[in-house]
């Protein structure tokens, strides 16, 4: 059991993506270029008609289920690095690379993609269009409340993707506040949550489809500032001679640090095959295997954490 939460130490480097927790911690240590490939995952949908799952037919159905059929559906959100399509047309980035690993130890041989928007993962997920979230989701407890999560593979700060030489000085959500800078960032992001409770209406906030749209909204000028996680917007400046991502910070909410850390998602029933991935995925952590499958997307030691989805949930 990890300690509690008034003793968590957490590290950092989402799609604010898209939801986290806000909880006391000592000190902090997470996100749709969908290239064309939705065909691919449709097809890997349409290869299998419904089944019962795990609740509708005893709750280890789904594992041996998709072990019994050497495949496993994952859903994807087309985000660098969390998980995406790249211009070979193979599956790749930090979650689909853990899910590879994992699944092969548990018996299943083949990773299927089924790309959709983020705000219609979980959705996805509970109409059994796929298996698993395999997107790098922050974990927290409105989600806890639809879906039961993995613990996380990693943590992350925010940053934004702002003009070159950074003009109107956006630093945190309380600068977008006392600058009246126009605001975006990406659907189901966290960074909704995160500027609300600096004081931003989210009236005010631009919702775009993901971190690219947010690139040429603050190319154009359309906005001052999209908001996102720091690894996110870091990938999605390079090469631009417009725009540059910020230093990456810790928002706050109440006044606390809100968590941001990425795990995978399950439909509740399936509560045997989260737990023998979590297992498996625990021996990646103790190995040092996990950060050597997500480093070659950027992340670092600062990443890694050893936090539970019990106490995000909770």
């Amino acid at each position: 059991m990890a300690p509690p939460q008034g003793n968590r130490t957490g590290k950092t480097g989402n799609d604010g993506r898209q939801g986290s927790t806000a909880r006391p911690v000592k000190g902090i240590g997470r996100r749709s270029l969908l290239v064309g490939l939705a065909a691919l995952g449709a097809a890997g949908a349409a290869g299998c008609s419904r089944v019962p799952d795990a609740g509708e037919a005893g709750e280890g159905n789904l594992l041996a289920r998709i072990r019994a059929q050497g495949t496993v559906r994952v859903g994807i959100a087309g985000e660098v690095p969390y998980g995406y399509i790249d211009k070979q047309g193979k599956l790749t980035g930090e979650a689909p690379e853990i899910a590879k690993v994992v699944f092969k130890r548990l018996g299943v041989e083949n990773v299927v993609p089924v790309p959709t928007e983020f705000g219609s993962l979980i959705p996805g997920l509970r109409s059994q269009q796929f298996d698993v979230v395999s997107a790098g989701m922050y974990i927290n407890p409105e989600r806890c409340e639809q879906v039961i999560f993995s613990d996380p593979e990693y943590v992350m700060l925010d940053a934004f993707i702002v003009p070159k030489g950074n003009p109107k000085g956006l630093h945190t959500y309380e600068d977008i506040l006392e600058k009246g800078a126009r605001m975006a960032t990406g659907t189901a992001y966290a960074e909704i949550d995160y500027a609300v409770a600096a004081g931003i209406r989210r009236d005010d906030i631009l919702i775009l489809p993901d971190q690219v749209a947010g690139l040429a909204a603050v190319e154009q000028g359309r906005v001052d500032v999209f908001a996102g996680t720091s690894l996110t917007v870091r990938l999605a400046v390079e090469g631009s001679d417009r725009a540059e991502s910020t230093e990456p910070f810790q928002p706050m909410v109440d006044g606390e640090p809100a968590i941001g850390a990425g795990g995978f998602a399950f439909r509740p029933t399936a509560t045997v095959l989260r737990d023998e991935f979590n297992r498996e995925l625990r021996k990646l952590k103790e190995s040092g295997e996990l950060l050597e499958i997500m480093r070659p997307f950027g992340f670092t030691e600062d990443e890694m954490t050893d936090l539970t989805a019990k106490e995000l949930c909770s």
